[in-house]
């Protein structure tokens, strides 16, 4: 199973870079697998901590991929790392093995400290359509456009019903990125 989660890391000079992240638990330890390149794999394996981070909030899935990375955060209780201050929980990790591959290894982490803010009241509709549509825009380089065009259309319709003002800003700023993209590769976008 993969939880959805927003993964924060920190660089070696101590620069905080947020990232929507799918996890993995397996046999007690989180499993992470960043593609290559990523500024995420690179603070991982320079700092070998990271802190997972769970949140209602779907603007920052949407943020993190389109520019709105601006989220306050707080320092981390065990390890040298920064909490997304949205969390409803946090889980401070520390990496324990990794498993090489050229295209995606397998960082595995074990949780040093973990932290609930607030409940989980679940997810409407509307913030797992974004969730989704967030997970079709980090992968507009690998996937064809039509079928992200068709999934968009079709997660349209949660967010027409049952979003509120987040989901619906988070929504707009996914719509946009797939929008340039799709004006970048069609050279829509130049004079």
């Amino acid at each position: 199973m993969i939880y959805e989660s927003i993964l924060t890391t920190l660089s070696l000079e101590g620069v905080p870079h947020i990232a929507p992240f799918g996890v993995r638990e397996r046999d007690g330890l989180i499993l992470i697998a960043p593609f290559r390149p990523s500024v995420t794999l690179d603070n991982l394996l320079s700092t070998r901590h990271a802190v997972l981070n769970f949140t209602d909030d779907v603007r920052v899935f949407a943020g993190s991929l389109s520019g709105h990375r601006d989220w306050p955060l707080t320092k981390a209780s065990k390890i040298d790392g920064v909490v997304l201050s949205s969390a409803l929980t946090h889980r401070e990790l520390a990496l324990v093995e990794v498993k090489e591959d050229q295209v995606r290894p397998e960082l595995y982490f074990r949780v040093v400290y973990e932290e609930m803010h607030a409940p989980f009241r679940g997810f409407n509709r509307a913030q797992a359509a974004v969730i989704e549509l967030a997970v079709l825009v980090s992968r507009l380089h690998m996937l064809p456009l039509d079928k992200i065009e068709t999934e968009l259309n079709y997660l349209k319709i949660a967010i027409e019903k049952t979003a509120g003002e987040r989901e619906l800003e988070a929504w707009q700023w996914l719509v946009d990125k797939v929008e340039n993209y799709k004006a970048m590769i069609t050279g829509e976008n130049q004079a």
